[in-house]
């Protein structure tokens, strides 16, 4: 196992100026991370191709891995051409993925307004035929492609696990997020129970909650079923998180644990705490 950290919870720092990608990696680096997962927000590889050798280079010479790739997708689509026009984008993003020297690629896969059940089930064979399609480019540099439960559509353990049946490709699993099944209110004990035998990636993530009708105010948002959630520092919000990881640390799961702080908190202070709890919380359970 190998603990770091996801460029997204330094994307505070990075839109205010005061950190660039360059500075995120050699930040890791000194408070112990051991991967950076690249989630291209505060930076643009398409427009500053560059940017992915200094990357490179940069994290050759602090020592720590580049663990993941992560992008947006929407195969959700008004038209055919658009459809394509979507993948077609995706698989640039997977030679880049290439180029970074990752072997773990997670790209989004729909959102809509309604994420009802009716939906995602008349959607299914359109998203999975768009993930098929990427996971086989993909594999030609070996790479694994994975959908992320998050954005409510696509969030529920279930679904994600129909969009891995549907799809059916050795090289396509999923980037395990143990906080964000809480947003659909599922249980994160259970879901992460049935979803790590086919994690690819796992993100480690915390939340406040609080129920329905109870609205703390600024800084929270609304689960699927009304609850107001919060980010955390991880290990010190709501969720079980000792449980969690003893979940995922009993499967047999050796491979990368990213840090995703999204709080309310300094990011440089809420990713370096828990970064220093969940690496305590592993070794405890």
């Amino acid at each position: 196992m190998k603990l770091g950290i996801s460029s997204y919870s330094l994307y505070q720092a990075m839109q205010e100026g005061t950190m660039s990608i360059l500075d995120v990696i050699e930040w890791i680096a000194d408070i112990g991370g051991e991967h950076i997962e690249i989630v291209p927000l505060g930076f643009d590889f398409t427009n500053n191709p560059e940017l992915i050798h200094k990357l490179k280079e940069k994290a050759y010479q602090v020592g720590i891995d580049i663990s993941n790739y992560a992008i947006g997708a929407n195969f959700v689509t008004e038209s055919k051409e658009a459809y394509e026009k979507e993948i077609n984008r995706v698989k640039g993003e997977v030679d880049i993925a290439h180029l970074l020297g990752v072997k773990l690629m997670r790209h989004d896969v729909a959102s809509r307004p309604d994420p009802s059940i009716i939906h995602f089930n008349h959607d299914l064979e359109s998203l999975a035929s768009a993930c098929r399609t990427i996971a086989d480019y993909a594999s030609k540099y070996q790479i694994i492609t994975s959908v992320e439960n998050h954005g409510y559509y696509i969030q529920a353990s279930d679904r994600v696990l129909s969009l891995m049946d549907a799809v059916n490709r050795p090289n396509f699993k999923t980037t395990l997020d143990v906080g964000n099944f809480v947003c659909v209110d599922e249980n994160p004990l259970f879901a992460v129970q049935k979803n790590i035998r086919y994690a690819s990636m796992v993100h480690i993530k915390d939340f406040y909650i609080r129920q329905a009708g109870r609205n703390p105010g600024e800084g929270w948002f609304k689960s699927a079923g009304g609850s107001y959630l919060r980010g955390a520092i991880a290990g010190q919000g709501d969720l079980p998180l000792w449980d969690i990881l003893r979940i995922v640390k009993g499967s047999g799961y050796n491979g990368y644990l990213s840090i995703e702080f999204e709080g309310m908190e300094d990011c440089r202070k809420g990713t370096r705490i828990a970064l220093d709890n969940v690496r305590r919380i592993w070794n405890e359970v």
